[in-house]
């Protein structure tokens, strides 16, 4: 499993947009098969920070998804709704096992 944490600092002007913007692509990759979560959410100490946690079956599954007509839509247009770059943290999933 592949847990994702994208951070996006949003343009204060253009929230409301950005949030109209990412609609097709929550939809989109919640649908898509390798999917296990997908949920945008929204930063309780800080103004126009929100993070999307993914939560993927596997490598295989992020790729597919990083290939999507809704992916690559929004990544085009992300340029214009954020005001720092984008922080993509990966994680491995996999459970730990204790002695």
């Amino acid at each position: 499993m592949i847990i994702i944490h994208a951070t996006m600092h949003v343009q204060p002007e253009k929230e409301q947009e950005f949030l109209v913007e990412l609609k097709p692509l929550v939809a989109g990759s919640q649908a898509e098969s390798g999917n296990i979560m997908y949920k945008l959410m929204k930063d309780t100490e800080k103004e126009h920070v929100y993070t999307m946690v993914e939560v993927w079956k596997d490598l295989d599954a992020v790729s597919a998804h990083n290939a999507s007509d809704h992916f690559t839509d929004f990544v085009g247009k992300a340029k214009n709704f954020l005001s720092a770059p984008l922080d993509v943290k990966s994680y491995d999933g996999t459970e730990l096992k204790h002695n």
